[in-house]
């Protein structure tokens, strides 16, 4: 029978195994707590409904499925659920173009894309879903986000803010890249407002302890970047005297360095430097804050951007020298960043260097390293060296003078050491409509009241739509009179509602745990389900969430951990970053013309074959180029290997025992090997491992001991199995044709055989001066003196040698033996 005869239709059977697997309630978890199973929760990151689904999803939610597929053949009990994260901008301005509620196309989007993954075979549990949008979900945020209002990890303040300018709202720290919004790419701007912040910098040496629980479960540089982002820095806090003024602290990493301070920077943006600025100065100082406000903090940050700044006309005291020092207004320092202020050490620094440059002001050497003057070279020199120049430090090392240092300043009380962060606190609230209402009622009389939690949801007026809600700098909800005035719970009187929403962010900070009890309406979940379900085994999801989400569903968990609503510290035991779907090299977009069409693939090749294309690509972390991939060619190996287990003939039940000991090994082996590198999270190469016992099968079908033999049937039931987790429409027709029942994907692992994988012998590669000249067949228990014998009594490798001189023989039994003439 050819290929084309018995060609697989994938079509015909999509919505078939789809009731059946709906029917037979083959992917629903248990939460009987007397299911004997182990638990394991399979965890992908959550959609955002934007339309159809795209390549990206194709391929994450390919990956994640491999595992959850398999645990379910190890025969554990799997959570693998799915929901949306449904808040968001593109919805609010979706609805706005289209004079809509933004409930109307959110909702239409995700029941495309619940529709799509039916479609492509994801083994969810459907009885779990959740959409963010929906007040029974979103009550929930309320109610957590008063719990932290209790305990102060909640509060207001002003200060200066990241705005976007065209979405029209403010943006955390982490969501700014490179000088942008990382959602729309508009240049972000500072403003001055008052906004709700997460006190997550209370958690800061918590987020970087708990990382060894992380270590080798989660990729590195994830780590890494966290690392990077939290900053803990060790150092002192210092007191300078400004003149007129009082005294003002800065931190410093390097307060060894103190006596090489030759002037004093203060943030141009900070309340000091209007605050401390001569009055004859104050007009070059507003002139100046004006154009430092259409800066980003990475341009003001940048090495390489020239520095600019202004004199404040006073001075300031170095505590350690009584020398009196120049006060500057600049951009390179950060008014949110330590205290916003600088001792300014020109030879040891080079942003410090550079402005002393640009506006000559002394170079002082305190540190001798062996490198020339900075001042001549233009080069600072931060590293380590011997104090000089610095009074009762000359002499010390970095670490001696850093601890004497800070031992003389807590002395005279001008300073103490002290630990500081690059972290900031989360800037949570939102001037859009589409997200979750802030629960706090303004009041004259009794200021920032929580709405009670029996008065929880505060949920979204239904009839702002369209126009409503178009940005004006502030929330839409604002213009809402009936929604905002309200009276106040605790005395009564008259009061306005908060017309903020909540960054989406913290939506995806704690569904994880929603998903463990989604219908459960006494709390955000139950305490009990949570525990059995989580930490979430494996979290799969895209690398860019590293300091956004991750950094902030590792924040909950630890406020939830001392709510004593979890026993648990850190939420996702393992971490698989998928890379991305790219075309001829770029990443795919409408202006490049290059863009693929998901939905398209699947009509043209079937889902199996796209999902099969997307593991085999290559390791689950690099991208996949989609023009270099052919699930034309995985199309093919599928009809291969059903052609395989269509043509068994041998009955069910048969004993393997006395089937073609060749195959059988062949089997066992691919058992063995696809085992350990599913595992090892290596799909691309275990799927190679599937197409080799299909071509063996294939022989042993045509040329070997026939479909009749129960080898045959060994290896085709083996193939269904293991090939199940990628390609699960054509392995259930696969499993019937063998004359099973059921679904497939309940069927246990198979198990190999420690028998089948010894092998009786092997191929031993031998070299001469480099260049292969025998192979020889030895036992694997071969010694080395034994193979080393063996290789230099070949015929082949005697004249090779000839007339040489064997000078050395490596030998690595069983496999090379290596001999230098």
């Amino acid at each position: 029978m050819s290929d084309e005869e018995q060609q697989y239709d994938p079509r015909a059977v999509q919505e078939k195994w789809q009731a059946r697997w709906a029917e037979l309630g083959t992917f629903a978890a248990s939460d009987d707590p007397a299911d004997p199973r182990e638990r394991r929760y399979m965890l992908d990151m959550f959609p955002y409904p934007s339309g159809d689904l795209h390549m990206g999803h194709g391929e994450v939610f390919a990956i994640g499925d491999v595992v959850a597929r398999y645990w379910l053949h190890q025969g554990y009990n799997v959570l693998h659920p799915i929901g949306w994260d449904s808040f968001g901008l593109p919805a609010e301005n979706a609805a706005i173009k289209r004079n809509a509620h933004p409930a109307e196309w959110t909702y239409a989007n995700i029941e495309t894309q619940a529709n799509s993954f039916r479609r492509y075979g994801i083994s969810f549990d459907w009885s779990r879903r959740l959409h963010t949008s929906d007040p029974e979900y979103y009550r929930w945020n309320q109610w957590l986000f008063t719990r932290f209002f209790e305990r102060g990890l909640a509060y207001r303040k002003g200060g200066l803010v990241n705005w976007c300018p065209n979405d029209q709202t403010v943006l955390a720290n982490e969501q700014v890249v490179a000088g942008r919004c990382e959602r729309c790419g508009a240049d972000v701007v500072r403003r001055e407002l008052t906004q709700w912040y997460f006190k997550i910098t209370d958690y800061a040496d918590r987020l970087l302890d708990d990382m060894a629980q992380l270590e080798g479960g989660w990729p590195e540089r994830v780590l890494t970047m966290q690392r990077h982002w939290i900053g803990r820095s060790e150092g002192a806090d210092v007191t300078f005297e400004i003149e007129g003024h009082g005294p003002v602290t800065v931190y410093t990493t390097r307060p060894d360095t103190l006596y090489g301070a030759t002037f004093f920077v203060v943030a141009a943006d900070a309340a000091l430097a209007s605050r401390i600025v001569a009055d004859e100065q104050r007009p070059a100082l507003e002139a100046y804050q004006a154009e430092v406000a259409k800066l980003s903090d990475i341009d003001r940050l940048s090495t390489d951007k020239e520095k600019t700044g202004v004199f404040l006309g006073v001075h300031a005291i170095n505590p350690v020298n009584g020398e009196r020092i120049p006060v500057w207004a600049a951009d390179y320092v950060l008014a949110d960043y330590g205290h916003g202020a600088i001792m300014a050490v020109p030879a040891h620094d080079q942003r410090d260097l550079d402005f002393a440059k640009a506006f000559d002001l002394p170079v002082k050497v305190v540190l001798e390293t062996g490198a020339e003057d900075p001042a001549v070279t233009g080069t600072a020199t931060p590293g380590e060296g011997r104090l000089i120049n610095s009074g009762p430090l000359d002499g010390l090392g970095k670490a001696e003078a850093i601890s004497t240092i800070i031992g003389i300043l807590e002395e005279k009380g001008l300073g103490h050491g002290t630990v500081n962060f690059r972290l900031r606190d989360w800037l949570l609230s939102r001037q859009r409509f589409w997200g979750t209402p802030i629960p706090i009622i303004h009041c004259p009389s009794c200021g920032e009241v929580p709405v009670p939690d029996e008065d929880l949801p505060v949920r979204l007026p239904d009839d702002l739509r369209g126009a409503d809600l178009a940005p004006k700098g502030v929330s839409p909800l604002a213009g809402a009179a009936d929604w905002v005035n309200v009276k106040c719970p605790a005395c009564g009187g008259e009061a306005k509602r908060d017309t903020d929403t909540m960054d989406t962010f913290v939506d995806s900070s704690w569904y994880f745990l929603r998903y463990c009890s989604p219908g459960y309406t006494d709390g955000p979940f139950d305490v009990e389900k949570v525990r059995r379900w989580m930490p979430a085994e494996q979290y799969v999801g895209g690398v860019e969430h590293a300091v956004l989400h991750l950094l902030y569903a590792r924040f909950f968990t630890k406020v939830l951990h001392d709510l004593g609503m979890v026993d648990f510290t850190e939420p996702f035991t393992r971490l698989l970053n998928q890379g991305q779907v790219i075309n001829q090299g770029k990443a795919m977009s409408k202006s490049l013309g290059n863009g693929i069409d998901l939905g398209q693939q699947i009509d043209a090749y079937g889902v199996d074959a796209v999902r099969l294309t997307m593991v085999f690509a290559g390791p689950p972390e690099e991208d996949i180029d989609w023009a270099d991939v052919s699930p034309a060619a995985s199309q093919k190996f599928l009809a291969r290997a059903y052609r395989v287990m269509s043509e068994v003939a041998s009955e069910p039940g048969v004993d393997f025992a006395a089937g073609d000991v060749d195959l059988r090994r062949v089997t066992h082996r691919t058992i063995d090997e696809v085992t350990r590198l599913v595992e090892g999270h290596r799909f691309n190469v275990a799927v190679a491992r599937m197409m080799e016992l299909t071509s063996a099968a294939r022989k042993a079908i045509d040329s070997g001991p026939g479909a009749a033999d129960p080898a045959v049937r060994e290896a085709a039931e083996t193939l269904a199995v293991l090939l199940s987790i990628t390609a699960p429409y054509i392995t259930e027709e696969g499993w019937e044709k063998l004359g099973h029942s059921g679904s497939i994907a309940r069927v246990p692992w198979p198990v190999a055989d420690p028998a089948l994988l010894v092998r009786e012998s092997v191929t031993c590669v031998v070299q001469v001066a480099g260049k292969v000249r025998d192979r020889l067949e030895i036992s694997p228990e071969i010694s080395a003196d034994e193979l080393e014998k063996l290789a230099l009594a070949s015929e082949k490798v005697q004249a090779a040698i000839g007339d040489g001189t064997v000078r050395k023989v490596i030998v690595r039994a069983p496999k090379i033996v290596n001999i230098v003439v």
